[in-house]
């Protein structure tokens, strides 16, 4: 049986988690994870380059997610 002090952390982490994806937080390391992955010779934006990309794409057309491909 896990200790209440083990259960809290894991509370913690799973909180930590939501606001991460709802706030958009986990945006960069994903976009970072795709780009290795799926076009390894691109240049990997900073994080400022990104978060600029991110919003001028949605004042362009609000409805379109953020996709690269």
């Amino acid at each position: 049986m896990r200790s209440v002090l083990g259960r809290a952390v894991e509370a913690a982490r799973s909180v930590r988690w939501y606001v991460r994806e709802l706030t958009g937080e986990s945006a960069y390391g994903r976009y970072v994870a795709h780009l290795r992955a799926g076009h390894p010779d691109a240049p990997v934006p900073s994080r400022r380059e990104f978060e600029r990309m991110r919003t001028d794409r949605q004042e362009s057309d609000p409805r379109q997610g953020f996709r690269c491909c």
